[in-house]
């Protein structure tokens, strides 16, 4: 009988058994030493939980300011902001683009005003905030500073997370809005104003998770999202910027997915990766050769068919990125495939990390799958493969170069068309999908945006441009202007702008009118 083919859903073959003699690379470090294998921190959970965060965010500030406060109350140590498609990409709600999508797939941000509501009641010096924000992120950065500062905080204590990566939006998400040169050269200005004004805060979060979602395998997601880093990494050392500095502040965000082992050896290979290649790119402090990383859960691994078989799914998703050793983490709603998690679906999604937390036993030592013949070959085999991409995008003179030629989307593409076939032919089994399913339908309240909500934004647009002082605000967008003409970092005249209540959509338009529209 012939010896049954089982791969990991990279396609990396897996054996029928393992001994010592399968694992060709012993990794003898330890935690909290390069190159980090085994975790970024040397006691890891034991000294400190990960960060639990619950990604929310709906409608109008108002609303989800409801929404934080009831997650803090019920244990969340930080917050993660969702924001409406106008706000990622540049459009305030009365903008005709807008029509239809205000409020819906996160909160919308007009102004500072809108942030005020956002974080009432909560003292940005004690809590962690990521924002999941790109093309617009240092807009959003901008009003979280000036709120900062109208609360007396000590900018020196903020800490937090703007995602902030555009490549992976040209690659794989589509929320941009400047061409590629322009939008790195905005990055390194939040790098180099943050690296002197706000020096906790975590200036970009690259992020694995969008590039696994369009349809990417593991190891193309840490390839990919390993290869944009890079070359963030090479535009601010290009600027001058001290790898030593910057490099501590980088942060990354990548999924967990069901094949348990697969996305553990992942989290590993690609800590050693990101060591190695930093070292590489000259780093000689072993903190900006750190990978530190926020995970979420998958949220295309989940179904609407049976939605409850999500809470398991979610579950050994938070098991997986625990054994892998992540620094924060967001367990997605039972709910998410049919509409916004519910209150219920969130408070469950936090409870499972709690459980895995307190109850599992999987946070009391550090990296327990350690030495596991499995995972050591398996961590070694997705580092081998992955280092292979990344030779491959270099050959072609980068990211930004292998975005422009098609080459990572043509790749993601594949994958998923791959993935997608092997459940249509059932050689992959999605449990209440393609197997085991049922004609009883699960009645699951679906959690829907009030269309009044574009009004009362739209309401709150012209009542703020009327009581504003709108010759300092043009004096502002001027200012910005300039600065972008002269190539001059923009972060203050952002700053400057938004503290005379200049909207996110003046703002867009001034610098689109300097830099131009990528299509």
């Amino acid at each position: 009988m012939s010896e049954k083919n089982i791969t990991t859903d990279s396609g990396i073959s897996i054996k029928e058994l393992y001994t010592a003699s399968d694992v060709q690379q012993q990794d003898p470090s330890v935690a909290g030493q390069f190159p980090f294998t085994r975790g970024v921190q040397s006691s890891m959970y034991r000294g400190k939980l990960w960060t639990m965060r619950q990604y929310a965010g709906f409608s109008t500030a108002e609303e989800s300011n409801k929404r934080y406060h009831y997650l803090l109350n019920q244990g969340v140590s930080g917050l993660s902001v969702a924001f409406d498609l106008p706000t990622q990409i540049g459009y305030n709600s009365d903008h005709p683009l807008a029509d239809g999508e205000v409020g819906k797939v996160g909160v919308a941000i007009d102004s500072l005003e809108d942030m005020e509501k956002l974080f009432e009641g909560i003292e940005l010096e004690k809590v962690s905030t990521s924002m999941t924000i790109n093309a617009t992120g240092f807009i959003l950065l901008a009003f979280y500073v000036a709120l900062a500062k109208r609360q007396g905080a000590d900018l020196q204590k903020i800490t937090g997370t703007i995602q902030n990566d555009i490549l992976k939006e040209y690659a794989a998400r589509g929320t941009y809005i400047y061409p590629p040169k322009p939008s790195m050269k905005i990055i390194t200005d939040i790098f180099e104003w943050c690296s002197n004004e706000l020096p906790k805060w975590n200036t970009i979060s690259i992020s694995g998770y969008h590039i696994r979602e369009a349809g990417s395998t593991a190891v193309q997601e840490i390839a990919f999202t390993l290869s944009n880093g890079k070359a963030y990494v090479k535009a601010a050392i290009e600027k001058g910027l001290g790898i030593n500095v910057f490099g501590k502040r980088l942060s990354f965000f990548f999924n967990a997915h069901n094949n348990l082992f697969e996305e553990v050896a992942k989290f590993r290979a690609a800590r050693r990766m990101w060591a190695k290649m930093m070292k590489e790119l000259g780093a000689t402090d072993e903190k900006a050769m750190m990978l530190r990383f926020h995970t979420q859960t998958g949220g295309s691994t989940l179904t609407a068919q049976q939605p409850m078989n999500n809470i398991s799914r979610v579950t050994v998703q938070t098991l997986a990125a625990v054994l892998g050793g992540t620094q924060s983490l967001h367990t997605n709603g039972f709910d998410e495939a049919l509409s916004l998690p519910t209150e219920q679906a969130a408070t469950i999604a936090l409870r499972t990390q709690q459980i895995v937390a307190f109850e599992s036993g999987a946070a009391d030592t550090v990296d327990p799958l350690a030495g596991s013949y499995f995972v050591e070959q398996l961590t070694h085999e997705v580092e081998t493969a992955a280092f292979k991409l990344i030779e491959t995008i270099d050959a072609m003179g980068g990211s930004v170069a292998a975005i422009e030629e098609g080459f990572i989307q043509d790749e993601i593409a594949r994958s998923a068309y791959q993935y997608q076939q092997q459940i249509e032919s059932n050689s992959k089994i999605i449990v209440g999908l393609n197997k085991f399913t049922s004609n009883q339908e699960d009645k699951i309240p679906g959690f829907k945006i009030d269309e009044s909500i574009q009004k009362m934004q739209v309401e709150k647009l012209k009542a703020l441009k009327a009581k504003r002082n709108n010759e300092q605000a043009s004096i502002c967008l001027d200012a910005l202007s300039k600065a972008a003409k002269e190539n001059q970092n923009i972060m203050p005249f952002v700053i400057d702008a938004v503290e005379c209540y200049c909207t996110l959509g003046e703002i867009s338009d001034t610098l689109r009118k300097i830099y131009g529209e990528y299509k």
